[in-house]
């Protein structure tokens, strides 16, 4: 039986793609056939031929099947801002049942796949449809990775609201410490873990030179493997 999770973050540039890959590394080091999908990325630049997004490129290099890089990102937009603007203004409308349909036989070939959103949990994709839309239709538990900042208990409890709001199951949540100077951070990590309803899957250190194998050891995935 194929595990899917969407990653989703308290908001943009907290970890939302290491998280993921050190996810994957995991799921292939117990031996799964690992996929790492990003339906929408927004800054892309020219790879070879094709338009491609940093995080989509990493997720895709961190699995173990191989499909293509349009595979892995069917809507890859040039610039760098909310998903809806970018695309109109390249012209093109974004829609949640078309994204759908390109993941879910992906999903389905893989033991272990995560789907990684765009920004924050409710990103608009269009005037009536967001990244939240998306994966209530895609149905899977969600991981929420907490970027351990001023300001993050509010974003995490009214995150995790809004999960559960969508008829999703939060499946757990990580503290990913991307402010080393912030004071009381592990009051902080400890009142999460007494409020949001779901295993912390780990706490990531901060780290001058990132690695992945770093973050994968700080993480566990035992309480998501079927």
């Amino acid at each position: 039986m194929s595990n899917a999770f969407f990653v989703t973050g308290t908001d943009t540039a907290v970890g939302k793609t290491l998280i993921a890959r050190a996810l994957l590394k995991l799921a292939r080091d117990a031996g799964q056939d690992t996929l790492g999908l990003k339906p929408v990325s927004a800054g892309c630049e020219l790879r070879g031929d094709i338009l491609a997004n940093d995080d989509a490129w990493k997720l895709m290099h961190e699995s173990s099947c191989k499909p293509s890089y349009e595979a892995v990102n069917p809507v890859a937009l040039k610039e760098a801002m909310a998903p809806h603007i970018a695309a109109t203004r390249e012209g093109r409308t974004l829609a949640v049942d078309s994204l759908v349909k390109h993941c879910r036989p992906l999903i389905d070939g893989a033991d272990f796949t995560v789907i990684e959103g765009a920004g924050g949990w409710d990103v608009p994709l269009n005037q009536t449809e967001s990244m939240a839309d998306l994966a209530a239709a895609l149905g899977c538990p969600v991981i929420l990775v907490v970027g351990v900042r001023l300001g993050c208990l509010n974003h995490s409890l009214l995150t995790a609201r809004a999960i559960r709001e969508h008829g999703l199951e939060l499946a757990g949540w990580v503290a990913n410490r991307i402010d080393p100077h912030m004071p009381v951070a592990e009051e902080n990590i400890a009142a999460l873990k007494d409020r949001l309803p779901c295993p912390l899957l780990g706490t990531v250190p901060w780290q001058d030179d990132v690695s992945i194998a770093g973050v994968a050891a700080s993480l566990d995935i035992s309480q998501l493997m079927d």
